[in-house]
């Protein structure tokens, strides 16, 4: 599948009804097990951004000029990743409320994983604030583009199936966000931002272990086409999402957004919080090819992705 340019066909409707709330009888008893033993976790290890990091331990004194104003701009990157979940995340909250045979356990997960992103979001933020303050926005419109999916619209489209959207940004763009975020950890040297990382990757695993886990719990009860249209839409959002740059920046259209690729090597250097192109280029090839295993499981055949600056995964 090429990766140039791509807008989203329009999808079918025929035959598709809108979704009505049809709130009675409630059926709040547990179906997904495992789901629900991640909302139940997930409410353990509730933490607070201002008191569970110690954000007055950061030294700018002990970075040079250049690699402050790096790091400012990759953490200014990490604030445009997050700031969409806070619509995506309600928005496919409030769809699962209007699927009325849904199950319980995936809402009320969702309700957690929401107030996570919040805390994501402002240790993002804060961080970029101690480095300069939050750059708003990318210098490319071509690159600023690729942060605005409007993927809340994709939650409530009545034509698009929950577990289609959770497997494609649940599952698969939360599993690789979240190898991503270790590969930062990995190289990260400064105490705060190895702080702020270690929560992060702690969230992303149960945000990716959802997905996952709910196409495991589901899939055999999928109806017919179901398989084929969830991998449609996988490939779909890695090639017009992922592959546009939105996680790895080097992987944006060309010249579209050097700035922060050159800026991501500074602060890999620097041990505050990014990795080079050819680490993360590592990370994609074994993520896919384990993210493909997995989908065999449930009967979902993921075409060949391809990119020119990564070939085929």
């Amino acid at each position: 599948m090429s990766v140039a340019a791509r807008t989203r066909a329009p999808r079918r409707r025929e035959g598709i009804k809108p979704l009505v709330e049809r709130r009675f009888p409630l059926d709040l008893h547990p179906r997904l097990s495992s789901v629900r033993a991640l909302y139940e976790a997930a409410k353990e290890s509730r933490w607070d951004p201002a008191r569970s990091i110690a954000w007055s331990s950061f030294q700018p004194a002990d970075y040079s000029a250049e690699q402050l104003a790096a790091a400012r701009l990759s953490w200014s990157h990490h604030v445009w990743c997050e700031y969409g979940r806070i619509a995506e995340t309600p928005a496919l909250l409030m769809r699962f409320c209007l699927e009325h045979a849904g199950e319980s356990d995936a809402k009320m997960f969702i309700t957690v994983r929401g107030t996570q992103e919040i805390w994501h979001l402002e240790c993002r933020t804060r961080m970029a604030e101690l480095l300069g303050d939050p750059v708003a926005s990318p210098a490319s419109d071509v690159y600023a583009a690729v942060f605005d999916q409007r993927l809340y619209a994709d939650a409530f489209d009545p034509a698009l199936p929950p577990a289609a959207f959770i497997a494609a940004h649940s599952a698969v763009r939360d599993g690789l966000a979240l190898e991503l975020h270790r590969e930062q950890l990995r190289h990260a040297r400064d105490p705060l931002v190895v702080s702020i990382l270690r929560r992060l990757v702690a969230d992303k695993e149960s945000h990716a272990a959802f997905g996952w886990l709910f196409l495991e719990e589901t899939h055999a009860n999928w109806p017919a086409g179901l398989a084929a249209q969830i991998a449609e839409e996988i490939a779909d959002a890695v090639g017009r999402i992922e592959f546009a740059g939105f996680h790895c920046t080097w992987l944006a259209a060309a010249g579209c957004a050097d700035d922060i690729v050159a800026a991501d090597r500074i602060t890999r250097e620097a041990g505050l919080g990014a990795c080079t192109a050819d680490e993360e280029r590592a990370v994609l090839v074994r993520y896919f090819a384990d993210a493909r295993t997995r989908l065999a499981r449930v009967g979902v055949v993921l075409p060949v992705l391809n990119h020119p600056a990564l070939g085929s995964v």
